[in-house]
């Protein structure tokens, strides 16, 4: 199955600016692996702005006009689907779309990311994943075949010098600086809920059964969606996206080691794609990068 990408092109930039839209270096795809015989993931790379639709005009030269505001935000997206092969692509499809309905049309408190009302904004965040988990509850009640259909949901959402994380699931994000690499995300899965219970040794969490088990999912019996912040002002930043299709294969050493030495987003989205690809791929892989390289 070929591989499903979209980028933009990036140039270099003055150092603690905010950066201008042909300044972002971002790059997104998904691949079926080598196992799976369908790709339940999807994924969402895109900008949103505000736009003056000219419907009519006695103006002579309309083009002209300022038509697409500046940038409010960029947002990534990836969301794993579960259940059958249809039911888990469709919950994915459908979460994505929801969110992307929802901060296009609904989220309309941008300007209060990272000022003293930011928690309307981290709430109106929490209400766009529950509306997802509503619309893929409401999917499964009415087909037949799609009951038990769920999904992940990482969402990043950036406002500049913010990124706005919602984490629903066992997709990750992460956030590599000057060398290291951070996972903002915790995974929500029976796995991870026992090394935090001190049951389980941290080291011993992926070799688990249990940590295939998802405790919390769009469409599934809880969505619980977590919000996190964090600063990327320093250009040096990376922010990376992903199915646990590429972490099954691929460590956080090495995912530091990829983003240290990447020369484009482009770049180390396909290498990360090729690396879980050399190691089995026993899963669908998704990857979105991000930056604003000086």
């Amino acid at each position: 199955m070929a591989v499903r990408e979209i980028h933009t092109a990036s140039i270099p930039v003055t150092p603690g600016q905010r950066p201008r839209d042909d300044e972002l270096d971002l790059f997104g795809l998904t691949h079926v692996g080598k196992v799976r015989k369908s790709n339940q993931d999807h994924f969402l790379l895109c900008t949103v702005h505000p736009q003056v639709l000219v419907h009519n005009t006695s103006l002579p030269n309309p083009e002209s006009l300022p038509l697409l505001g500046d940038r409010l935000a960029t947002i990534l997206l990836v969301a794993d689907g579960v259940g059958g092969r249809a039911a888990g692509a469709d919950a994915s499809q459908l979460a994505v779309e929801t969110i992307t309905n929802y901060v296009s049309s609904t989220l309309r408190c941008y300007h209060a990311a990272g000022s003293a009302h930011e928690g309307e904004f981290e709430e109106a965040l929490r209400t766009a994943a529950i509306g997802a988990h509503a619309a893929v509850k409401a999917e499964a009640a009415t087909v037949s075949d799609h009951d038990g259909m769920a999904t992940t949901l990482t969402l990043c959402i950036v406002i500049w010098p913010w990124v706005y994380v919602v984490q629903v699931g066992d997709s990750r994000c992460y956030r590599f600086l000057n060398g290291g690499l951070q996972q903002i995300t915790r995974d929500q899965t029976m796995a991870q809920a026992l090394v935090d219970e001190g049951v389980l040794a941290a080291d011993k969490a992926a070799n688990t059964p249990f940590s295939n088990v998802l405790v919390s999912a769009i469409g599934g019996e809880a969505a619980t969606p977590i919000v996190s912040r964090f600063d990327i002002r320093d250009r040096n930043s990376v922010v990376l996206l992903c199915s646990d299709g590429l972490t099954k294969h691929v460590s956080d050493a090495e995912l530091a080691e990829q983003i240290g030495a990447m020369q484009s987003s482009e770049q180390l989205c396909h290498s990360l794609l090729d690396l879980a690809l050399e190691r089995g791929g026993s899963d669908n892989i998704t990857i979105l990068a991000g930056r604003a390289p000086k």
